[in-house]
């Protein structure tokens, strides 16, 4: 930290990150920093459910879209609980796949065994910089199964979305705080992405920082979408909700009911269950939900333990 470069993002040895600001004349009052501290063990996604952040049903639907391989952005203001939540679902990739992850600050905690760990590299370590747009063009020669990318911001978004469209499944969190303007981020500068490939990304999760009915801030799953795609006659997106919180009761409605396309047309199909009898995979959301609920009223909750119920779940035909 220097007068020249007063403004310094790191990575204490525990794993925290810290944001020095140095010297008084660019912070008034004097230098200052602000340490975020992360626990060594993650939230589970039982955890958040019993937090009040999603419902058994919500982890159960999106068990089956990462589970399927589908492309999902978590998208929310500042401290709404995305890179929390980005943890928590990453259990729900199959536990055999190859995950890429890519971060300027490490974060993430993924816990599968195959899992390779890509940070940013700035100019000020006397090396040449090394940027998420060069990280995620080598990932895509690694043959992953899944990229994980810690957050969206500029140019590297372009190259996700062209990963999405050779047939990378990729998940990363995104600052916007509703799905149209999380479109209008994307199509914008300076990540520019065509408005005919919004529709390669499968799933938008929103996530608030809210005030519930009781006067207390908690953090919520706002909505849950699928993503249609780009009408150009109408010149507008076309998006189904099919989770959405309710902040009167500070309970989530479930208006995707018998109304989804991804869950009845992608992952349906796959599953094996012919179109005339789509509506079949929302029984087996139901059952997967159950068997959460079963499984947290026992007492899993901890975040590797759960992980560690997964590939048996898969074995025994549970997931």
């Amino acid at each position: 930290v220097t007068v020249r470069d007063p403004l310094v993002d790191a990575t204490l040895p525990d794993g925290s990150r810290i944001n020095i600001v140095y010297g008084d004349d660019i912070s008034k009052k004097g230098s200052n920093f602000t340490i975020r501290k992360f626990s060594d063990t993650p939230m589970s996604i039982l955890d958040l459910i019993e937090g009040g952040t999603l419902s058994y049903e919500m982890a159960s639907y999106l068990s089956f879209m990462l589970g399927e391989g589908m492309n999902v952005f978590i998208s929310g203001e500042t401290a709404s609980g995305k890179t929390t939540m980005l943890n928590a679902v990453s259990t729900f990739i199959n536990p055999q796949a190859k995950i890429v992850s890519i971060e300027d600050t490490p974060e993430l905690q993924v816990p599968h065994e195959n899992w390779t760990r890509e940070v940013v590299r700035g100019s000020n370590t006397g090396a040449a910089s090394v940027t998420m747009f060069d990280l995620l063009k080598a990932a895509l020669r690694q043959r992953p199964n899944e990229i994980i990318i810690g957050e969206i911001r500029g140019e590297e978004g372009a190259i996700a979305f062209q990963a999405m469209q050779t047939g990378h499944a990729c998940m990363s969190t995104f600052h916007a705080s509703s799905v149209e303007k999380m479109i209008q981020r994307l199509t914008g500068s300076p990540i520019n992405i065509p408005k005919t490939y919004v529709d390669n990304l499968n799933l938008a999760i929103i996530m608030a920082a809210v005030r519930l009915p009781n006067g207390q801030m908690g953090r919520r799953i706002t909505s849950i979408n699928e993503i249609i795609g780009y009408d150009e006659e109408s010149n507008s997106y076309g998006y189904i909700e099919v989770f959405k919180w309710d902040p009167t009761t500070d309970t989530f409605d479930y208006p995707g009911y018998m109304n989804t396309n991804l869950l009845e047309q992608v992952v349906g199909l796959r599953k094996g269950i012919p179109p005339h009898d789509s509506s079949k995979i929302y029984g087996q959301v139901e059952d997967r939900a159950e068997v959460l609920r079963q499984l947290h009223e026992r007492g899993v909750t901890n975040f590797y333990e759960f992980h560690q119920f997964i590939p048996r779940a898969y074995k025994e035909g549970y997931f």
